[in-house]
């Protein structure tokens, strides 16, 4: 499969040189000799040309909120919209939030504060890409939360912290996930001591890590987003 990662952010500089950016972990995720892998950076503007470029899109994580006016995010909604039904789409934290505010949902910045370390998600109303009903435990890392589902999305996976965790949208191919399986538990580590005073207090931070000695399931979401992709149709020609 032809899958274009539409880049809209980036870790912090000293950690990207040591992990990597977004598009490095989710080809990690799902195996760097899996799919054809397109990069768009979307942060900066670009955009495929059309959503037939590829099969499918993936849109990784940002430090921006969707509802800022940036016109980079008015653009991607734009294209979000024009590739429904078009190709398939997989949406991870921002990019969560993004199609939600796209197709029709709503996001703020929630009053709940930072959601961060292994988060657990109860697996609500199982779609037939998940391999089973077993909770989920996997990096959360987020302020902004998505508060109403688009119409036609439903609720997969959630917790009580996050209630709109994981959407499956049942007018196009697309499902969309509030938690993080590309971090691996030394970045999201790394990424919390980097934060540690700024986003969140000490008592928080500690927590935070302490949580990352649990199991994580981080490859069993991915595999949960390889078996979605695997259900959307080659392109002939």
């Amino acid at each position: 499969m032809k899958l274009g990662i539409l880049k809209t952010g980036a870790p912090p500089a000293p950690l990207e040189t040591q992990f990597g950016g977004y598009p490095d972990m989710f080809q990690a995720l799902l195996g760097p000799d899996t799919h054809d892998y397109v990069v768009f950076d979307a942060e900066a503007g670009e955009l495929p040309a059309s959503p037939e470029v590829c099969e499918a899109y993936l849109v990784t994580g940002s430090s921006a909120g969707v509802y800022e006016a940036l016109p980079w995010i008015e653009g991607l909604s734009d294209f979000l919209r024009a590739a429904k039904g078009r190709a398939g789409l997989v949406g991870v934290c921002f990019g969560h939030q993004i199609m939600a505010q796209a197709f029709g949902g709503e996001v703020i910045k929630s009053p709940k504060g930072w959601g961060v370390g292994l988060h657990t998600y109860e697996v609500t109303d199982p779609a037939p890409w998940m391999d089973s009903t077993a909770p989920i435990a996997v990096a959360a890392s987020h302020q902004d939360q998505v508060v109403q589902a688009p119409p036609r999305a439903r609720v997969v996976a959630a917790s009580d912290f996050t209630p709109f965790g994981m959407l499956a949208y049942e007018d196009q191919p697309a499902i969309s996930i509030q938690l993080h399986p590309e971090f691996e538990p030394a970045y999201a580590r790394a990424l919390i001591e980097a934060r540690r005073g700024s986003r969140y207090d000490d008592a928080q931070a500690d927590q935070a890590v302490a949580s990352y000695a649990a199991p994580n399931d981080a490859s069993r979401v991915g595999g949960w987003i390889e078996a979605f992709l695997a259900t959307i149709p080659a392109r002939r020609g």
